[in-house]
């Protein structure tokens, strides 16, 4: 038994010398595998951060295109705004110039004066509608206090009653407001 256990022992110590080896060896190869781990997570770190910058750079990119062409699609649109703006007022006015070539042709033919009023009264009329339906109205400046954020003085002449000095005593040209906004200054007289 002795020379049993003394043939089992080398063959054990054979195989803890074989364990031991292969004990190293996948000591070495964890210590690789975990190297190589250590090593792919900053690699994986780089790239992923390379990724966000490339992504955010794409998303800068896009952003900017996309604002050009909203300021490009709205400088256009404004100035298609403006050529067209007063399209419904000139069209308004069309109107009113038709009765006038028609007032006109009738002058020719009719040399009734009070016709030729009444002609003139109705495209005066409707002239003066068209505008108060675009919000245009009339400034009354007659017998009011001079002011010159909303009057022109062409004349000063000397009032005829006290009360009347730095009063308006005669439109030359009216004022007008379009949607209560000062669009043209009356023109006038001003007692001193």
């Amino acid at each position: 038994m002795t020379d049993k256990a003394a043939e089992q022992e080398p063959i054990i110590n054979e195989g803890a010398e074989q364990g031991s080896a292969q004990e190293e060896q996948t000591n070495e190869e964890l210590e690789q595998e975990a190297g190589s781990e250590v090593n792919e997570e900053p690699m994986d770190e780089m790239q992923k951060l390379e990724l966000e910058l490339t992504e955010a750079k794409d998303k800068y990119l896009r952003l900017v295109a996309e604002f050009d062409n909203f300021r490009k699609r709205s400088a256009k649109e404004r100035i298609d705004f403006m050529a067209t703006a007063n399209k419904d007022v000139v069209l308004s006015m069309l109107d009113v110039l038709d009765d006038c070539e028609r007032a006109e042709q009738q002058m020719d033919k009719d040399s009734d004066a009070e016709s030729i009023r009444e002609g003139a009264k109705l495209v005066f009329h409707k002239l003066r509608n068209n505008l108060q339906q675009k919000g245009v109205t009339v400034m009354e400046s007659m017998g009011k206090d001079f002011d010159p954020d909303l009057h022109e003085a062409i004349t000063e002449i000397p009032a005829p009653e006290e009360k009347q000095v730095g009063k308006v005593l005669d439109v030359v040209q009216n004022g007008y407001y379009m949607n209560n906004k000062l669009i043209r200054h009356a023109k006038v007289v001003v007692g001193k």
